[in-house]
């Protein structure tokens, strides 16, 4: 339950705002997901039996009081580093970071972030690769769910945002907003040294903190004069130019497109694809190296097939507006 003496307005999602991404329709009409990988099943099995029912708890009635918001995300940045997060930032949740139809009831978002493991994806696509990425959104489930129960444990409430499932805000925009680094040209978030190969999830709440802020450290530039997950992406889904279809970043500038319809049947049939990630270069010596001991290569292999028909299919309510990439 909410402590009587907190406040909440709800905030609603702004008409331009997406819809939530309906993944089993975009399955569907990619023809099925033909991806059998055990491990890799395995860690989704165990994400929404054993994760899924932990999203909820009781919130205390005795309420930490903290003297100043700066004290208060102190804390919090500390004890997401300790229940597993490598990055760690607050925002403020805005419509536009919500998906079309949803709200949320709380003020912040408290973005955390885990690398994955470079060793992992020395050949893309692979049955490796996709496993880390289910391992690491597993891990991420822990580590949001433990700092949901911290937070619930202070007096404050809030809700879980897990990298796999039906979240009510958009992900990406919420981790520009907390400085986690710059759109990339794929679409995915750079992170100054994490580079791209990392992901994240969300805890909402409305404890008032000390907020984050997006960074310019000059990635987008580096963006604008590299074309690797251009060069590379089989389904020829990434754009080889900045454009206003495509919208803005947080920085203001066009951004690239990525053809989803292009680019999601061939992720649904070569082991989650993931070729963009490791072959990015930006700071590439920094990120893509393995902290285990394995000896690893500087640049993966990459097996690029033939590219299944784009999917346009999906229904009108559930449709993202992406552009077309190269399509007759």
């Amino acid at each position: 339950m909410t402590p009587p003496e907190f406040e909440i307005t709800e905030i609603l999602a702004s008409d331009d705002s997406p819809p939530a991404f309906s993944w089993d329709e975009w399955y569907l009409g990619a023809g099925g997901r033909t991806i059998d990988i055990p491990a890799a099943d395995d860690y989704m099995r165990r994400i929404k039996t054993e994760q899924y029912p932990r999203f909820e708890g009781e919130v205390s009635n005795e309420k930490q009081v903290f003297t100043t918001p700066i004290d208060a995300s102190k804390l919090i940045k500390q004890k997401a580093l300790e229940f597993g997060a490598d990055i760690v930032g607050i925002c403020r949740i805005e419509p536009s970071d919500i998906y079309r139809g949803r709200s949320v009831k709380e003020e912040f978002a408290i973005a955390v972030g885990q690398r994955m493991k470079w060793s992992e994806f020395q050949q893309v696509p692979s049955d490796r690769s996709a496993t880390e990425c289910l391992r690491i959104y597993h891990s991420l489930g822990e580590t949001v769910i433990e700092l949901a129960q911290f937070i619930r444990s202070i007096g404050y409430a809030c809700t879980v945002e897990h990298p796999v499932g039906d979240s009510n805000v958009l992900h990406i925009p919420i981790g520009l907003k907390a400085g986690f680094g710059e759109l990339g040209r794929h679409g995915s978030i750079i992170h100054p040294k994490l580079g791209p190969l990392f992901r994240m999830g969300s805890v909402l709440t409305s404890l008032q903190m000390e907020i984050d802020h997006p960074i310019d450290a000059g990635i987008a530039k580096f963006c604008d004069k590299c074309r690797a997950c251009r060069i590379y992406c089989p389904a020829d889904a990434i754009g080889d130019e900045r454009t206003p279809e495509a919208g803005k970043d947080h920085l203001g500038n066009d951004r690239y497109m990525v053809d989803t319809g292009k680019c999601f049947p061939y992720f649904a049939k070569h082991s989650y694809c993931s070729i963009c990630l490791p072959v990015c270069v930006y700071n590439h010596k920094e990120w893509a190296k393995d902290f285990d001991g394995e000896p690893t290569k500087l640049f993966p292999e990459i097996d690029m097939q033939p590219a299944p028909p784009p999917v346009d299919s999906v229904v009108p309510e559930h449709k993202h507006r992406y552009p077309k990439v190269k399509r007759d």
